[in-house]
């Protein structure tokens, strides 16, 4: 299974952060299933934009950054898509990190107990500290994949415990419905999964396990699993919150708390593992995946080992924590990130596009016209979602 499964794993946790389940939750607390099929075509989406990406880590062996850097030759549009995608993702991923924490910390306040509240985020930061800094690759993934199985598991029982009415899931995946004031729960389904520095983070973990375009099958074959199994993840918790009918459950731990007496202590503890896996794997790939951005941006080529990269992931996970742990919220970084990134997922998306259609790139693996007509679908979604969250940061809709 190890052998199989690879970086898609860690993709996957990526993107089920305490973003993903809030919006789940929110999801089918207010709609039920009826937005199950907005998830769906989230990730398949994402399936696609990840697997080009991928392709071009383990054709190339270079950093998704690194290789756009290199065609980009106009100078001044090479710098101004470079800082973006070091203002997004290093800037971002920083100001996000509380958020990721945060997440894993209600998962403990369900399985500990809300005493000790001021300590989880350190113990958070100190786990996630100690696998970053003495985890090798190999290391990260197996306890990625380890953590991933146990959200599978905790979230897909806790929805089966549910007993959830099987035809109108399927009516829910199947047939798009847009209820009334539900856009913008649409566009955060598709925003917290469709995440741009996933991109980044897949093209230079390819490279950590394969090394050669005859492992492209291998690449694939992770992606769909993974991802896919993401996906599965996040359904259920849609599936989990439409059995409440309370609209105050604003997150996960209400969530937790709200299936307690209808399902019994089973459902809720099974909530707080995990939450707990979610907002771990999510303030680990975080400071991740800025690092391997720096480091691809600046040209440093660095192992994980290098010292410059650990000083990237190191200042991501410490703001994280100190931020949290005194209450702090700089709403203003925030606001620039969510800015950032909004401008990012489409420049990235079409960048991208351009890049899998290069030959003297990717040689005979290229896209074909119906992976184009695909991914040229997608970033016409992509290109709302990230004028819908610029115009969101400056409240006009």
């Amino acid at each position: 299974m190890f052998n199989k499964l690879g970086p898609g794993v860690l993709v996957a946790a990526a993107f089920i952060g305490p973003g993903t389940i809030t919006a789940c939750t929110i999801a089918g607390i207010g709609f039920g299933y009826e937005l199950l099929w907005a998830m769906l075509l989230s990730i398949l989406a994402t399936i696609i934009l990840q697997e080009m990406s991928a392709r071009v880590g383990v054709i190339t062996q270079k950093g998704l950054a690194e290789v756009i850097r290199e065609q980009l030759e106009v100078s001044w549009l090479r710098y101004f898509v470079m800082g973006t995608i070091l203002s997004a993702i290093v800037i971002g991923n920083t100001a996000y990190e509380a958020g990721n924490i945060s997440g894993a910390t209600l998962g403990l306040q369900v399985l500990m107990g809300e005493n000790y509240t001021s300590i989880y985020p350190w113990i958070i930061g100190f786990i996630a500290f100690l696998l970053l800094y003495l985890g090798s690759y190999k290391t990260l993934e197996k306890v990625f994949i380890s953590l991933v199985l146990l959200m599978s598991v905790s979230f897909l029982v806790t929805a089966i415990l549910t007993k959830p009415d099987i035809k109108e899931v399927l009516a829910g995946l199947l047939i798009p419905i847009i209820p009334k004031n539900s856009l913008i729960n649409i566009i955060a389904l598709v925003g917290t999964t469709v995440v741009p520095y996933n991109l980044f983070l897949h093209a230079s973990l390819v490279r950590e396990k394969w090394n050669s375009k005859d492992d492209l099958p291998s690449v694939r074959r992770d992606t769909f699993l993974s991802i896919g199994l993401g996906g599965l993840i996040s359904i259920a918790i849609i599936i989990s919150a439409a059995a409440i009918s309370s609209t105050e459950v604003k997150d996960a731990l209400d969530l937790a708390k709200g299936l307690e007496p209808l399902y019994g202590q089973s459902a809720k503890y099974l909530m707080g593992i995990g939450l707990f896996a979610a907002g771990i794997t999510s303030a680990i790939t975080a400071p991740l995946a800025a690092a391997y951005v720096a480091s691809s941006c600046f040209g440093w080529n660095a192992k994980t080992t290098d010292l410059r990269f650990r000083i990237v992931w190191m200042v991501v996970l410490f703001i994280g924590v100190i931020t949290l742990s005194f209450g702090m919220r700089p709403i203003a970084i925030i606001q620039f990130a969510q800015v950032a990134n909004g401008l990012l997922l489409p420049i990235i998306g079409i960048i991208l596009i351009w890049i899998v259609n290069k030959a003297s790139v990717l040689g005979n693996f290229k896209n074909s016209i119906w992976l184009n007509i695909s991914a040229f679908i997608i970033i016409i979604l992509v290109m709302a979602l990230g004028a819908k969250s610029i115009l969101n940061v400056f409240g006009i809709v």
